[in-house]
């Protein structure tokens, strides 16, 4: 693996976004990559020292951070909550395009402990919850869901909750309403502060294929 450059894309709605970038950059891949019920993870390409991984979202920047993958594809919500020191952020794909949101039911108060001075949250992004509200004096108490965070408020859970939201449709049919906006999200291009340093010419050159790939 360490003469190959490996490329950690996520799985989802990125990917679909983020797949003519790749053609236009160059990159063919297998046709098991194109295969929704496909469980490997593993992908060569037309480049020989070229390889791309798929992962979950919030992983690809934990497989840049520690070196196995010199570059990947990641959100700026798995960027902020993991806030690796090793990864650089280097290039704007302008694809993913959503937000971070606070939301609860509709015509609720949000909930704030008077005691503790603190709120329950559902969410996955508990560092980025925790430190948003620390910043207004609250205390963020998170309970930690992966997925239909959006039924935390309606059973009962809490009357809070942060997450993605792209059109709000889904908050709608859950009846929530959004409140707030932590941060709005496009996905970048990241890369391993060592291997910039180390293939820098290699990195560099994928850097402007990406580039040029993105702007057409």
């Amino acid at each position: 693996m360490r003469d190959k450059i490996v490329l950690a894309v996520p799985k989802g709605r990125i990917l679909i976004d983020l797949v003519p970038i790749l053609e236009r950059s160059g990159i063919k891949l297998e046709d098991d990559f194109y295969d929704e019920n496909s469980r490997k993870l593993y992908f060569n390409t037309n480049i020989d020292n070229f390889v791309v991984i798929r992962v979950r979202s919030f992983d690809v920047a934990t497989f840049v951070a520690f070196g196995a993958a010199q570059i990947g594809v990641a959100g700026d919500d798995v960027l902020t909550e993991f806030n690796y020191n090793e990864i650089y952020s280097i290039l704007d794909l302008g694809i993913g395009k959503c937000r971070l949101s606070v939301a609860k039911k509709k015509n609720d108060k949000v909930k704030i402990n008077e005691k503790s001075g603190s709120i329950l949250v559902a969410t996955k992004y508990k560092n980025t919850v925790t430190n948003f509200y620390a910043e207004q004096g609250i205390r963020a108490e998170c309970i930690k869901l992966n997925g239909a965070i959006e039924l935390a408020p309606k059973l009962g859970i809490c009357s809070t909750i942060v997450d993605l939201v792209s059109t709000g449709k889904t908050l709608i049919e859950n009846d929530l309403e959004e409140t707030e906006v932590l941060m709005n999200i496009t996905s970048k291009l990241i890369v391993n502060k060592v291997a910039y340093k180390v293939l820098s010419s290699e990195i560099i050159t994928w850097v402007k294929k990406f580039e040029g790939a993105k702007s057409e």
